[in-house]
């Protein structure tokens, strides 16, 4: 009888200790910090702004019609509902004249829309992204600055990334960059974006893995209309994803995501991508 009411307690004992093991694991899973956005992420989402771009003014049209991506459907294909700009690449490679593959930066907001690897790193008055793919990173001020306009953005100038500053409205980040150099695509498609545009940026950590982004890009120098975003998240990057030979970190592979012009224009575009676009194999 004592041997019964002994194997009972401890089984009551081992299903207590499992409940509240549960429940705390599913607390510390639901806690996190709004306001923390540290961690290595990767973003989700249309590889534009948007699908749904808005009308374009003459300017931006002449300026889409001049980029010729290699990326994308091809030219000539159905457009099935799809914005012609997204349907336009161009069949052989060498015939393309993307920026970013004569190594120049992708420039903002291109390279925060691809899928690679970026790592927010967190101080009390700045948010610096930290990106796999260029080695680089964006100074995302949150000091209480304002973005420069006038005299003071002209004596700035254009830059690839902008020029950055914003705030938390509750447990929003929102950001705005100005500045921006037109020279630069919006993404892979070849989309335009003028000196003048302006482009706010909303961050909201939605749960401990998660983040979620809405953007608006302003343009009236090529857009009728601002282009909003879909929502984009990022999800948080395993340590052991990042982790190399016992080295962790974003730049910890074995690799280095860097468009040198001796790798790129001097060997892969002459060896592979020109010929192949030729029909010629070396």
């Amino acid at each position: 009888m004592r041997t019964l009411v002994l194997t009972s307690t401890l089984a009551s004992a081992v299903v207590g200790n499992t409940v509240l093991w549960g429940a705390s694991a599913a607390t510390a899973q639901s806690q996190f910090d709004p306001h923390d956005l540290s961690g290595i992420w990767t973003i989700s989402g249309h590889r534009s702004i948007s699908a749904n771009v808005p009308p374009m003014t003459p300017a931006g049209e002449a300026r889409l019609n001049a980029n010729k991506p290699t990326r994308g459907r091809f030219l000539g294909e159905p457009l099935n509902g799809e914005h012609p700009g997204f349907v336009r690449a161009v069949t052989v490679p060498s015939l393309g004249n993307d920026p970013a593959h004569k190594c120049n930066p992708n420039g903002f907001p291109r390279l925060l829309l691809d899928p690679e690897p970026v790592e927010f790193l967190q101080t009390p008055g700045r948010l610096l992204q930290l990106f796999q793919w260029e080695r680089t990173l964006r100074e995302l001020w949150m000091d209480g600055r304002a973005v420069p306009s006038g005299e003071n953005l002209e004596n700035l100038g254009p830059a690839w990334y902008g020029h950055t500053a914003g705030g938390w409205q509750g447990n929003t980040l929102v950001m705005n960059t100005v500045g921006l150099d037109d020279r630069a695509w919006i993404d892979i498609f070849g989309f335009p974006k003028s000196t003048e545009a302006r482009i706010e940026e909303r961050y909201t950590r939605t749960g401990p893995d998660t983040i979620e982004l809405r953007m608006t890009m302003y343009d009236s120098t090529f857009y009728k209309a601002p282009w909003v975003s879909d929502v984009k998240v990022f999800k948080r990057v395993k340590r052991e994803a990042t982790t190399f030979f016992g080295w962790y970190g974003l730049f910890s592979g074995t690799t280095e995501g860097i468009c040198a012009p001796m790798n790129e224009v001097d060997s892969y575009n002459t060896l592979f991508r020109d010929p192949a676009g030729k029909g010629v194999a070396k």
